[in-house]
Formats: C-alpha cells, sequence, structure tokens
C-alpha cells in the first residue's frame, strides 16, 4: 500500500517564458497541491532549477517526474525525498518594537532560534530566522502566543542534493562522452 510523502522535485530547464504554467499544470491534472515552489539559476550556465514540493504517493511521483521530463524544455527531472538532500528555507517575521523589547528572555529567545535582527525602528522589528519548516514555524508559535506578529513569510525550500554534483552535471557529462566517441 503506497502512502502519501512529502517529495521534492527537483527540475533543470532552460529559463523559458511559460515553463512555470506547464509545470504547474502537470501537478494541477493529477490533483496534488504544490506545497512550496522556488525557482533560480543552478550551478551550471544557462540551467534554472525549480524545486518544488507536494504530498504525493511513489507511483505517483514517478508518472509526474515522467511526464515532465517529456516537456521540450526541460532537461532533466527528478524527485528525492528528504533522506537524499540538504534543504533549508528562511522566514521574516514583523514585531512590534516595544512589544518585543519588554517580552522576558528576548537574547534567549534569539539565541534558542539562531535568528538574526534584520531592521529595527521605533514601530516594528524584522527578524529572519533559516531552517526546516518545523524550526521556522516554531519561533512563529512562540512569538504570536507571547508578543503577536504583525507580519510573517516564509520561503520555498531550496535543496541541493547530497551527492558530489548535481544529477545533470552527471547526464550533461555522459551526453558528451557519446558525442566525442
Amino acid at each position: 500500500m503506497n502512502t502519501k510523502q512529502l517529495y521534492t522535485v527537483i527540475i533543470f530547464s532552460e529559463n523559458t517564458v511559460g515553463l512555470l504554467n506547464q509545470i504547474t499544470i502537470i501537478f494541477t491534472r493529477r490533483q496534488l497541491n504544490i506545497e512550496t515552489l522556488s525557482v533560480s539559476p543552478s550551478a551550471i550556465r544557462g540551467v534554472h532549477k525549480f524545486t518544488i514540493t507536494t504530498f504525493a504517493e511513489k507511483d505517483m511521483m514517478d508518472k509526474v517526474v515522467k511526464q515532465i521530463d517529456k516537456r521540450v524544455d526541460i532537461l532533466k527531472a527528478y524527485y528525492n525525498t528528504d533522506e537524499d538532500l540538504v534543504h533549508q528555507e528562511i522566514a521574516l517575521y514583523k514585531v512590534s518594537t516595544g512589544l518585543f523589547m519588554k517580552m522576558n528572555g528576548v537574547e534567549e529567545l534569539i539565541r534558542k532560534y539562531n535568528a538574526r535582527i534584520l531592521e529595527i525602528n521605533e514601530d516594528c522589528l524584522v527578524l529572519e530566522k533559516s531552517g526546516h519548516y518545523a524550526e521556522t514555524q516554531a519561533l512563529f508559535e512562540e512569538l504570536s502566543h507571547s508578543i503577536g506578529v504583525l507580519q510573517f513569510i516564509r520561503s520555498g525550500r531550496i535543496a541541493i542534493t547530497k551527492s558530489k554534483v548535481e544529477r545533470l552535471s552527471d547526464m550533461l557529462s555522459a551526453m558528451e562522452r557519446k558525442i566525442n566517441m
């Protein structure tokens, strides 16, 4: 019996207009909700990297990745579980400066969550916390219960594989060897 778990889909592509829409349609058609999404240039010049998380069953992820791989603009798509990756998120929290300063144990809170103060003025203070979802959520809950949070934002997951190089690099090297034979 298959059970749903969190998968991270990593897609390498050229930077093409409309590609994100094409990718999200593949998830939508299979009734998969995208939990987080992050897109940026990769370590390979001219190649962009999409990092998408979703809850699904393994056989569904096989189908989704195969369908994404069929797109002309896609160089390669893979899916991973958390054990295969090093991953982080970043969260920003805006709180009232007055309430924050009156709060007991401010220094301990900053140290406990390894947070940084990015901005402080007479009205508000902005904290930054990077880590896994549970870590950024724990700070949000503690601040919400103690003094309230004026604004909160969390990034999508960013992730790299634990392997020495990107899996795309291995694939491109193999293709280059075939061409040079």
